[in-house]
């Protein structure tokens, strides 16, 4: 059911039998950590990288596998680049009468690295951890239980909008015909007049959809929450281990600010 954004890939790897309340309270003290990690330390970021390099060996993900995946970040860092010319300091010519500034240019690759290291890590935990695992840890450690229906709501009914959209794509190509040498479909007023139709009919569909889902969770018990048949409880075994990654961090971060700024 959640095939369209759900990451987990099951494992027997000793982070994936994990505590999920430990995996997530780690999760977020990494990637505040890193987003706190001064820009000019920079040997810190190859630091932090070995870190999660260690965690996705443990995980059987393999370090290089993760550092490709983290680089669905780098398009976005598009947004950072007037940084580039921004920030105020000594400029660095590159030719053609363009001078960016030294400054400017080193928040920019911290930002890059920063962002690239906090999505390995948020992936590590979707990779690692099922995402029913994950509602009932965000609702273990007191999250706001709105929040947290949100969250699953919204997971779960984005995989049936997704289901919906490719259910009324087949049905227009099942009915599409084209002529050997013909563009398919006619003017471009006419694609759109369809294309309107068919987000109205999505939008319906899904809607209808989504009652049924609700009334069948409703149905089998559903009210506000996720409920476990046997929730474990939180070993200090589970929470030694959660804490060694904390301490790496917390080395490298007291090393950035005493030693590498």
């Amino acid at each position: 059911m959640y095939r369209a954004s759900d990451r987990y890939q099951p494992g027997n790897s000793p982070l994936h039998s994990a505590d999920p309340r430990v995996k997530v309270v780690v999760t977020f003290a990494l990637i505040g950590g890193i987003a706190l990690t001064p820009t000019h330390a920079w040997p810190a970021y190859p630091a932090l990288w070995t870190l999660v390099a260690g965690l996705a060996a443990l995980a059987r993900f393999g370090p290089w596998r993760m550092a490709r995946l983290g680089a669905v970040a780098l398009p976005f860092m598009l947004a950072a680049l007037p940084l580039l010319f921004t920030v105020p300091g000594p400029a660095l010519a590159i030719g053609g009468g363009i001078a960016i500034s030294q400054a400017g240019l080193a928040r920019f690759v911290a930002i890059l690295l920063k962002s690239w290291l906090s999505v390995q890590v948020a992936l590590l935990l979707t990779m690692s951890t099922s995402f029913a695992d994950l509602i009932w840890a965000l609702g273990s450690l007191r999250v706001p239980g709105t929040l947290v229906a949100l969250i699953a709501f919204m997971v779960r009914y984005g995989a049936t909008l997704s289901d919906e959209a490719e259910r009324l794509l087949r049905a227009r190509a099942a009915r599409s015909a084209k002529a050997e040498g013909q563009p398919a479909g006619g003017t471009l007023f006419w694609r759109a007049r369809v294309a309107g139709g068919m987000v109205g009919n999505l939008f319906l569909r899904s809607y209808e959809r989504s009652e049924r889902v609700y009334a069948a969770m409703v149905a089998r018990g559903y009210a506000g929450e996720m409920r476990r048949l046997t929730p474990p409880s939180l070993s200090w075994r589970a929470a030694l281990a959660g804490a060694v990654p904390v301490l790496w961090l917390g080395l490298v971060e007291l090393a950035a600010v005493l030693w590498w700024q």
